[in-house]
């Protein structure tokens, strides 16, 4: 199957799907004329990368996962602590976001807006800069 049919299969960009076989995530073969062939194990890896990276794992760990899902043989608990650990990431991920969050609020509420020069939000980044200095 070529590239552009895979695109639409797995619902990745041709350059992606072009990228993950660059840096060895998958491994299609080559045909005569030197084009990309994938076949149906090609296209079920890509998918999977695919929804690897849909939970924000990063394309180590997708390496990682997919060598995984490939091994019979696989400790599940190794599934878990990767896991595990995107998990604890993204935790700290949504934290820092909350945090930002209200920081932003606030900016926003202290703001009055209109067609003054003065700007509360302005005020408190040069704040923010000072204080980092």
């Amino acid at each position: 199957m070529k590239i552009g049919e895979v695109a639409k299969q797995t619902g990745l960009s041709v350059k992606s799907i072009r990228y993950y076989h660059d840096i060895g995530l998958v491994h299609a073969e080559r045909n005569e004329a030197g084009y990309r062939v994938y076949r149906t194990r090609d296209i079920e890896s890509l998918k999977f990368v695919h929804q690897c990276r849909d939970l924000g794992f990063s394309l180590e760990d997708c390496k990682l996962l997919l060598g995984l899902r490939g091994n019979e043989s696989r400790n599940a608990e190794d599934v878990k602590q990767l896991t595990s650990s995107h998990l604890a990431y993204v935790e700290q991920q949504i934290v820092k976001l909350q945090n930002l969050r209200t920081q932003l609020q606030q900016m926003v509420t202290q703001c009055q807006g209109g067609k003054q020069p003065h700007c509360a939000i302005i005020d408190s980044l040069n704040l923010e800069l000072k204080s980092t200095s």
